[in-house]
């Protein structure tokens, strides 16, 4: 499945925004989907994933509460919203998808097959 991420931009603290991986070649639904993000000199981190078909969402714990991932099958998209944004938010925001196993869906970089381009979101103070 190639995958698309768009969305990113320059926001201000506080500010929400809503970050969108578009599959195609294949059913998205199918695959489990996941967006990571990369700051400036770290390494990539794990944001969050759902899991395949109607499957639930589950987050990195600097996400939970402000983040929620979404997705809609009809449109083979992927979400992140991302609420109450601050300069540590700052990052090239990546999706990602696998088709591993419902039940172990994956955290690591190394769990995921198919990325995107990343997406550069900018908050500033």
């Amino acid at each position: 499945v190639q995958l698309q991420a768009s969305g990113g931009g320059l926001v201000q603290a506080g500010d929400s925004l809503r970050l969108s991986c578009a599959g195609s070649g294949r059913t998205f639904a199918n695959y489990n989907g996941a967006w990571f993000r990369q700051a400036p000199g770290k390494e990539r981190e794990f944001v969050g994933g759902i899991r395949r078909s109607g499957g639930s969402a589950y987050y990195s714990d600097s996400a939970k509460g402000r983040f929620t991932i979404s997705r809609n099958n009809a449109k083979n998209t992927v979400y992140l919203q991302m609420n109450n944004l601050s300069p540590e938010d700052t990052a090239v925001y990546y999706c990602a998808a696998n088709a591993r196993p419902f039940s172990d869906p994956g955290y690591n970089v190394g769990d995921w097959i198919y990325w995107g381009q990343g997406t550069l979101v900018t908050v500033s103070s």
